[in-house]
């Protein structure tokens, strides 16, 4: 997803950064800006609810969303080699920042390493999705990218504890093609052969409920490339895992 922090370790930011630091809660409406590409940084921001997207300037100048954070992602690394945010952050949804000084950051991570360890990770983590995705972009086809992204989504909100069977993706079909590396018919098809392909289905006329029968047939769709495995058959009959649903807007999504 770009930026999610593996296992515990989000849950670990944001102990050590409530018993460390000073702060300061911004709640954050769907569409506005964290910050901006080009202002002077000054803080970090620590994700406390909500889901975020960061934003880069293509060379032709659109907006392409490079990276996705989830609650106990660190947001503004971006911003430090050159003191100045090089992207822009912006919420997909309602959600809450914690603003934190880099400053004091540094401070405090002198007086407790265990901080320095936790950010250093988080750092780490960035870096290693920032790989994955390109190394998806240069293996995957069409289709298990989108696959891919799905399952990575549902991941992360279950590392957090949070339900997966109700997902809402506040992302165009255009915006998840830009950050997957594919056109916006390239997404449209892909949705429509994981349908097929019984990896996903739609429930409503629609097509903003969305169920997929079990995650384990989305790793199963990207390991095979685009040919389903026989066995997801089977592990639909023996109804081995819940279903997943996700909500998706028809205006903003219309085919996460």
């Amino acid at each position: 997803m770009g930026g999610t922090t593996t296992h515990d370790g989000w849950r670990e930011s944001l102990g050590l950064v409530e018993q460390n630091l000073s702060f300061t809660r911004r709640i954050v409406r769907s569409g506005e800006r964290v910050y901006l590409c080009g202002e002077s940084l000054d803080a970090l921001y620590l994700v406390n609810s909500g889901i975020f997207t960061i934003m880069n300037m293509s060379a032709d100048g659109r907006e392409q969303p490079v990276g996705f954070y989830f609650k106990g992602d660190w947001l503004g690394f971006d911003g430090i080699p050159a003191g100045r945010y090089n992207c822009s952050a912006v919420a997909l949804d309602c959600g809450e920042v914690w603003t934190i000084s880099y400053e004091g950051l540094q401070r405090a991570s002198v007086a407790e390493p265990d901080l320095l360890r936790c950010v250093l990770n988080a750092m780490s983590s960035q870096l290693a999705h920032s790989r994955d995705a390109m190394l998806s972009m240069a293996t995957l086809t069409a289709d298990a990218r989108v696959a891919d992204f799905l399952l990575s989504w549902a991941h992360a909100l279950e590392q957090r504890g949070q339900r997966t069977d109700q997902i809402n993706l506040n992302l165009s079909r255009a915006d998840m093609g830009h950050y997957l590396g594919l056109t916006l018919e390239s997404v449209s098809r892909a949705f429509s052969r994981l349908a097929r392909c019984g990896i996903i289905e739609f429930r409503e006329r629609d097509r903003r409920d969305i169920s997929i029968p079990h995650l384990a047939g989305l790793s199963d769709f990207i390991q095979g490339g685009t040919e389903p495995a026989k066995h997801i058959h089977c592990r639909r009959r023996l109804n081995i895992d819940p279903p997943c649903r996700l909500n998706i807007d028809p205006g903003r999504v219309a085919a996460f």
